[in-house]
Parts: C-alpha cells; structure tokens; sequence
C-alpha cells in the first residue's frame, strides 16, 4: 500500500499520543475557554510538531502530509482545537507555498515555521461561502498598490494572525477567473477584526468578520498571476482535506476510546453494560467506521504529491466520509453513555459539538459530493 506507514512515521505517531494525552489532554477544558495557549504552542514548536509540514530551507520539517495527518489525528483524540491551530496555520500559509515566488516564501515563510507569526486564510465572505466565485471584495490597481474593499467572514484565528492570504476580486466580470490573491501583514491602516463568532463547538478557535476599508497592500505582495487567485485557494483546499479527515478520524476514535471505557465500568442488571450485545454491536460498527474513514484519508494524503484530478477526488471522499463518520461516532458514544455522556462535565459532549463544524468548514460535505460526482462523472 502507498501509504503503509514507516517506522519513522510510526514512532512520530507514538510521541504526539504520549504528548497528547500528557500534555494537551489536561488543557483542553482551558482551551475551550480561552483558546490554544501560547506555551502549548511554543512547546510544539519546541518538539518539531509544530513545523513538520514545512520546508527545510525555511525551518520546516519537511515532512509529507501523511506525516502530518498521524500528527493531527493523535492530537485530535484528546482535542480537537489544538490540531485544529495547526491545521489552519498550514492552511494561511499553503498559498505561499504553493504560489509564492522565492523572495516572498524567504521572507514570511520563517517566521510562520517558527510560530512568531500566525498566518490565516481569508476566502469566505458573507455573500460567498460554498460560491466562492460570487465575493464581493474587490482589490483595485493604483499605482504600483492594491486598494482593497470589502468584507470576510468566519476567518479563522483572523484577531492574533500577523499574516493573512486574503482572495479578492480584481476583475468583477471574470468570476473566479478574476480573483487574484494577496499577503496582508497585519496590522494595517484599513484592516479591521470585526465580530468574533459565538460558535457552538471549536471554542478554542476564534473566527472572526473583517472589514477591508482602503487597505493598500503593495503590487509585490500579490501571490502568482493576476486572476489565479481561485486556482490557489482551490489547490489549497485540496492539500488540507486530508487533514481534516485526519482531525475527524482522531476526534472519532478518541470518542469511541472513553465510551468504550465507561462501558467497561458501568455497571447495570448486576454486569458491566459491555456485555450487552446491543452495545457490543453499535462499537463494532462505530469501529469499522472510524478505521474505514481512516484508510481513506492515509490514502488521500498518499495522493497529495501526485495531484491533479486524483488527490481532488480522494481528498473530497476523506473529508466528507470522514467528518459524517466522526459526528455519527460522537453522537453513538454518547448514546452508550447514555445520561452521562449528554452532561457537559464528561468530554463526549464537547466532542460532538466540535464535530458538526468538520461537516461544514472548509467546503461542506454537499459541496464535497458534488466535487465529487463531477470527476467521477467527467
């Protein structure tokens, strides 16, 4: 199998489960409440977790996104925000990786590697969300700036992000052929966070509205060709949708690990309620599930350096499969728990919550059936 794990890649796997359950496990209600702290990062730094999926000319690691998404899936099992920061630093910064010319990749790509900088990805607006050719933002040529005009919305980590890759319309008549996208340093004069959402799960990740009034951004600062904006942001997309499988698969397998445990434990008609079958029956299928969700997403993430229409397909199924599996497994855990699992002081709860946005960030998974169903189709 192309995605047959090496003993690298396994012993990777060993330290991040170890560090998860030692080190962000015990945060994760703190998390929840004031969002990923600052040490836990620069501990992940420290470990080479942090910047595994980055170059080594830059810092990075260098590693593959299998690699990445073992990482993302051990840290899920125990908490979904923390991989969740990883994940979305990755995405702001995969446009200049993929785009970036190699003066701009030297100058912001370092201090991204390094954590120093949080990097966000603006795409989304309030009008054009799954149609992200209908945005209303729009960047126009002065002189040797951009001026830009408009609104996102839901940016995630967008209020502590020092960089941002920003997608904007440069020729309102091309439709996605006319957007063009962008390096934001902030903070800039025109460049304002607006709302933070109240969201039901994801807590620890803050999302937020922007407002583009002027903001002037150099000519230099533009990424690939004018009007290629929507061909990065979609070769972008492709690159994470493994991960996002990934962070669904350990959000699962986590969930199904603490019920399976409980089950062990409760005890009901004189014997512990793993003894029943109709329990027996609902892990087997939970597990089935979760492993199937996982062998997809490794072999999405085994595409990711071939490309093309491929990775486009398999990386849809894994994130679409894979985040349907996670909110069925969560909300199946919390029915073994039965009362338990609905009170917000045991983990199941919050897991649940966090999962319903895997089905709906980064494309939801309608989009992902009709990405889907076009290529099989073409």
């Amino acid at each position: 199998m192309a995605y047959e794990l090496t003993d690298e890649q396994t012993s990777i796997q060993q330290v991040v489960r170890r560090i998860g359950k030692e080190k962000v496990g015990p945060l994760v209600a703190e998390i929840e409440e004031k969002g990923v702290p600052g040490d836990l990062i620069r501990f992940l730094v420290k470990q080479g977790i942090f910047s595994l999926p980055y170059p080594k000319e830059y810092g990075g690691g260098g590693g593959d996104t299998l690699t990445f998404c073992l990482v993302i899936e051990e840290l899920a099992k125990f908490c979904t925000n923390t991989p969740m920061f990883l994940l979305n630093q990755e995405l702001g910064a995969l446009p200049i990786m993929i785009a970036g010319t190699d003066r701009q990749k030297a100058k912001y790509l370092p201090g991204i590697v390094s954590g120093e900088e949080i990097c966000s990805f603006a795409l989304t607006e309030p009008e054009a969300g799954s149609d992200a050719g209908s945005m209303k933002t729009t960047a126009v040529k002065e002189g040797t700036d951009y001026v830009i005009n408009g609104n996102k919305q839901f940016i995630s980590l967008s209020d502590i992000a020092t960089r941002l890759c920003l997608f904007a319309k440069t020729d309102k008549e091309k439709g996605v052929k006319g957007i063009s996208a962008f390096i934001v340093e902030k903070p800039s004069p025109g460049f304002t966070v607006g709302k933070h959402e109240d969201k039901m799960g994801m807590r620890g990740i803050s999302n937020c509205a922007l407002i583009l009034e002027d903001l002037r951004i150099p000519e230099e600062n533009m990424l690939g060709e004018l009007g290629g904006g929507f061909r990065i942001a979609m070769k972008t997309l492709d690159a994470t949708r493994p991960l996002m499988g990934a962070l669904a698969v350990g959000l699962a397998q986590g969930a199904l690990d603490y019920a399976v445990e409980y089950c062990k434990q409760r005890i009901q008609f004189g014997r512990p309620i793993a003894q029943f079958q109709a329990l027996q029956f609902m892990v087997a299928q939970m597990s089935m599930e979760i492993e199937a969700a996982r062998q997809l997403t490794y072999r999405s993430a085994s595409a990711v350096q071939g490309g093309g229409s491929e990775l486009s397909k398999l990386g849809a199924m894994a994130k679409c499969y894979a985040t349907d599996v996670a909110m069925k497994v969560a909300t199946d855990a919390i029915q073994l728990m039965g009362g338990y699992g609905y009170m917000r002081e045991y983990p199941l709860e919050r897991k649940m919550r966090d999962a319903k946005l895997l089905q709906i960030v980064e494309g939801t998974n309608q989009i992902q059936r009709v990405v889907i169903s076009r290529i099989v189709m073409k």
